[in-house]
């Protein structure tokens, strides 16, 4: 098959993509707590940094990351990227659970900010995992 064709079958993906980019961030965020981790970011996860060091929590933001993008290039149906969309869910769901904690034990209150941002994205990647990609040009689903 012909790059032009291969690049023509591939272009009504949309989950791949996200996964892709997700991926790339994720990998990203991690690497910036591994190197230089913001007060806020220490301050908000203590219950969980009582047990794991940040820069391991950090290292499992790349590895999450790294899992999302290559489940989104591998691209082979729903298993491979179902991997993916938990590698993008669980440290988005662990740093929202942590939040939450810390704001309603009164630890942090400023933590409510980020415990809703990031339940909205663990929320959003469940919601996109569901969504299915849409037909190519040309092909008719029966109903």
């Amino acid at each position: 098959m012909g790059r032009r064709a291969w690049a023509a079958g591939r272009r009504h993906l949309r989950r791949a993509p996200f996964l892709v980019v997700l991926g790339l961030g994720w990998a990203v965020y991690g690497s910036g707590i591994i190197a230089d981790p913001r007060y806020g970011t220490s301050r908000g996860l203590v219950s969980i940094t009582r047990h794991v060091p940040l820069n391991v929590l950090g290292w499992g933001w790349v590895v999450c990351g790294a899992v999302a993008v290559l489940a989104g290039l591998a691209c082979r149906g729903v298993w491979g990227q179902g991997v993916g969309f938990a590698a993008l869910a669980s440290p988005a769901t662990l740093w929202a659970c942590a939040y939450i904690q810390a704001w309603s034990t009164g630890v942090w209150p400023s933590a409510r900010g980020s415990a809703g941002a990031w339940l909205a994205f663990a929320i959003g990647i469940y919601l996109v995992s569901g969504m299915q990609d849409p037909p190519p040009k040309g092909v008719v689903i029966p109903k």
